[in-house]
């Protein structure tokens, strides 16, 4: 499989497993906010799968993982939560696509 797809099937389960963390959680419009949380892990996936940099790739998911999760975490000013998923779940991705040296 390419990198491309492997990033965008690991952004989806990467979505899915944030928004079903989150569904227990109170929102004033809980739509929008799962929404957007899957969007945004959604990204880090294919963002990941995406990136030809001569990095490991768990530093690629790292990086970009925190990178894009610092917007909602300003925003929201839930900063721990969300750059620490955030970082996990790129770092994650990124090493099994690709690699972990």
């Amino acid at each position: 499989m390419s990198h491309q797809l492997l990033g965008v099937i690991a952004g989806l389960i990467f979505g899915v497993i944030t928004a079903g963390l989150m569904l227990r959680m109170w929102f004033p419009d809980k739509r929008a906010a799962l929404s957007a949380a899957f969007v945004e892990r959604f990204a880090i996936g294919v963002v990941i799968g995406c990136a030809q940099l001569a990095w490991p790739g768990w530093i690629v998911g790292l990086s970009f993982g925190l990178l894009l999760s610092i917007p909602s975490a300003i925003i929201t000013k839930a900063c721990a939560p969300i750059l620490v998923m955030g970082s996990l779940g790129g770092l994650i991705i990124g090493g099994l696509i690709h690699g972990w040296t």
